[in-house]
């Protein structure tokens, strides 16, 4: 024990003049003052710290004479450790070029990409990309709603857990929710691949797909998503994602009593005026809320 301490009081540079020139008698000095180096600049790790372990064991740890020394490899095994978790972490603060855009509740951002294709993310969203690749590779990760304008140039992917959508150029909006999904085409043309199905979707095409199941959907002559005018928009959506978005733009908790959530809906909410919300959905569906802090509850009232 008295030994692993002075190892590491010395990587800690707590140790005398004279205790250094005793460790150095150790013919693994040399190793152990790399990791030393490499911890102690936080630089992209030039020396791996499993290989320099496995040096270690490889050799007997012996003493010059006429000290005889024994190291504990346990001791080398937790420094090396450590040292690993330390490079790592300096390598991901200093030179990892991953970039990433996310959103809260009630939240919506705009960001500029590096070729300056524009995207605007919608509440509860994220967009993961790397950075120091765009020029080579326009690819991005979406979770959530965004709406993009890309800059014309190499093909723009962006990936979800449902499908890719690909562009040269274009301006279009996806949406990746529970059990749903959803593009649409602004301007250009927009290829969606979908289960080892691909469709090409020109300006007021979407393609929607709900609970696995691929949805046919009518033609539109917006000129944006109705999101960026904070407002939501459905036709012949199930209630049960509208209601989803309706916590996402309100910070609110729903529960439902006595009502079908699979039934379909059409319609929209403001994202400015949450009584106006509320009842934008519950006036045409005849149902009745209570509201309780931020748990509203709606039920079915009847019919007088």
């Amino acid at each position: 024990m008295k030994k692993e301490k002075e190892i590491l009081k010395w990587l800690n540079g707590e140790l005398s003049a004279e205790e250094i020139e005793d460790l150095k008698q150790s013919e693994d000095f040399e190793t152990i003052e790399k990791i030393a180096h490499y911890s102690a600049h936080l630089a992209t790790p030039k020396v791996d710290a499993r290989e320099a372990l496995a040096s270690l064991k490889s050799r007997n740890l012996t003493k010059k004479e006429p000290k005889v020394r024994t190291l504990n490899f346990r001791t080398f095994f937790k420094v090396a450790a450590a040292v690993a978790v330390v490079l790592t972490s300096a390598y991901f603060l200093f030179f990892n070029s991953t970039q990433s855009f996310e959103t809260g509740i009630a939240q919506t951002k705009s960001f500029q990409l590096p070729d300056n294709s524009e995207v605007l993310l919608n509440a509860s969203s994220k967009i993961t990309f790397n950075e120091k690749n765009w020029d080579k590779k326009r690819d991005l990760t979406l979770e959530g709603e965004a709406y993009f304008q890309v800059q014309k140039g190499k093909t723009f992917s962006v990936k979800t857990a449902d499908g890719v959508v690909k562009v040269l150029g274009t301006h279009f909006d996806v949406k990746q929710r529970d059990n749903y999904y959803e593009v649409s085409c602004f301007e250009g043309l927009v290829s969606v691949t979908y289960n080892n199905t691909t469709v090409k979707l020109p300006p007021g095409k979407s393609f929607r797909v709900i609970n696995k199941q691929i949805e046919k959907t009518d033609d539109f002559d917006a000129q944006t998503p109705s999101w960026l005018q904070k407002e939501s928009s459905f036709t012949r959506v199930p209630l049960n994602q509208v209601i989803a978005e309706l916590e996402r733009q309100y910070d609110i908790q729903i529960e439902t009593q006595g009502i079908d959530t699979s039934k379909l809906f059409t319609g929209g909410f403001t994202h400015t005026n949450q009584k106006t919300a509320l009842e934008s959905i519950t006036i045409p569906l005849q149902l009745s809320y209570t509201i309780k802090g931020k748990t509203v509850t709606l039920y079915q009232y009847e019919v007088q």
